[in-house]
């Protein structure tokens, strides 16, 4: 089982697409996959159609009062669950902070499913947070998208600092860039001199694109209503790749 975050400090991003579309390739591809929302805005659970089973069930699940099979729903689609969120999340630092060793407790959690699924993805709300601790200690990969802006470019920095300092080696930090505009000056040449300069940085580009914005409108990964586009395509390199890796 391999467990691969998407994530990121800032918001707006990316993440949620990127989450969807990729455990949507994965499943495809017959991988066993699942994909647990983190984020208490629920955006992966509305392209699903997909409402939690008991609300509350993310904190009680934190606090240890109910099992992780007991809230997996099955999507529409062949070989892809989800565990879904709901508004209580948003507390989740507390529940967190009240058990002991909390970055462990997501591993904790996630274990006994090692023989139930390929790939699980954390679709994680942008913070640092005790969350995105037990995120970082549970995770195998750390997916970051990044818009070739100024900012983004500053959480990123943010972002190895934190896990450089603390000593977080077993993750492998895969950054790429995300809802690019190559028509833009600013984005070519951000994108060319990070590149250049960060090796890690994956070389697939996912681009604006009106398309991936229909994601809402549809409630469905992209692949499900637009599988000949040019950014289907983009995600199935950026799966291709991180397979690779």
């Amino acid at each position: 089982m391999t467990i691969i975050a998407t994530y990121n400090i800032k918001g707006g991003v990316g993440k949620t697409s990127t989450a969807v579309n990729l455990a949507y390739i994965a499943a495809k591809n017959q991988y066993h996959t699942l994909i647990w929302d983190l984020d208490p805005q629920g955006a992966s659970s509305f392209y699903f159609r997909i409402k939690p089973k008991i609300k509350g069930g993310g904190k009680a699940l934190i606090a240890g009062e109910r099992e992780l099979d007991g809230l997996i729903k099955a999507t529409d689609f062949e070989n892809l669950d989800l565990l879904p969120a709901d508004f209580s999340l948003r507390n989740l630092d507390l529940a967190l902070d009240a058990r002991k060793k909390p970055t462990q407790r997501l591993k904790k959690l996630l274990t006994p499913l090692t023989k139930e699924y390929d790939f699980i993805f954390l679709d994680c709300p942008p913070s640092i947070s005790l969350l995105s601790e037990a995120v970082f200690v549970t995770s195998d990969i750390l997916l970051t998208p990044i818009i070739p802006t100024i900012l983004s470019l500053r959480t990123f920095e943010q972002l190895k600092k934190y896990l450089k300092v603390n000593k977080l080696k077993h993750i492998q930090l895969l950054p790429f860039f995300s809802m690019a505009d190559r028509r833009k000056k600013m984005h070519r040449e951000i994108m060319e001199t990070l590149m250049a300069e960060h090796s890690e940085i994956l070389q697939t580009v996912i681009p604006y694109a009106s398309n991936i914005e229909r994601m809402g409108w549809e409630r469905k990964p992209l692949g499900a209503y637009d599988e000949k586009s040019r950014s289907y395509a983009a995600y199935k390199l950026l799966w291709q790749e991180i397979m690779e890796q």
